[in-house]
């Protein structure tokens, strides 16, 4: 982990399906967990492995927004909040969607990740970006052309936004499980719920930019 520059984590809350009325959340969030460098993220790391001890939860336990208690995501984002990192996220509404190419989950789902990685370009300095994820490595290699051609508009002497992606399985993978924790508050934000300001202002001083998309005429 040290080995590299800036360091970004990819996770969502809700889904990309398009039914609304039958089961599809009405917003998509994708969020972007961004750290200046390996150290902050090594640090990072080693705060969530000390929560789930501090709760008493198993080495293996992974922590996910939506299958959490609520006492328990309030003292993860109270204690993370202290770290070193700022996040952005892309609030999708899909009631406001249009186009043959948002039918496609796998089409959505990197079209949601291009528009967060580009609000978050000026923090992106040839970086390694971590996506959640398993898929064939066809989806693999696809996602990465298709971000690296979204993001990568740079001059001819300047620096690649992103230098390399990766996909990894969440569950090993703890700051892929902040980035969870995190679009879990800003999805919640949302959802018109007797909680659904709190995550979210418990996390928003690491918060850089949230966009709502597409904006309502």
């Amino acid at each position: 982990m040290l080995l590299w520059g800036v360091l970004a984590f990819i996770d969502e809350s809700g889904d990309a399906g398009l039914k609304l009325g039958l089961g599809s959340s009405p917003y998509f969030v994708v969020s972007l967990v961004v750290f200046a460098d390996g150290i902050a993220a090594g640090r990072a790391d080693q705060r969530i492995n000390a929560i789930r001890s501090e709760m008493g939860f198993p080495s293996h336990y992974e922590f996910k927004f939506n299958s959490m208690r609520p006492e328990f995501r309030k003292r993860f984002l109270t204690s993370i909040s202290q770290q070193s990192f700022s996040y952005f996220a892309i609030v999708i509404n899909k009631r406001l969607i249009t186009g043959e190419g948002f039918k496609y989950k796998e089409s959505f789902y990197k079209f949601a990740c291009s528009l967060v990685c580009n609000n978050a370009k000026d923090h992106l300095r040839d970086a390694k970006v971590v996506i959640d994820g398993s898929g064939s490595s066809d989806f693999r290699r696809q996602m990465s052309t298709y971000l690296c051609r979204k993001v990568n508009v740079y001059p001819t002497n300047g620096p690649r936004r992103i230098r390399g992606i990766s996909i990894q399985d969440s569950r090993g993978n703890n700051l892929i499980q902040l980035a969870d924790m995190v679009s879990g508050a800003i999805a919640r934000h949302y959802s018109g719920k007797a909680d659904a300001v709190e995550y979210r202002q418990i996390i928003r001083p690491r918060e850089a930019y949230v966009q709502f998309w597409p904006r309502q005429k």
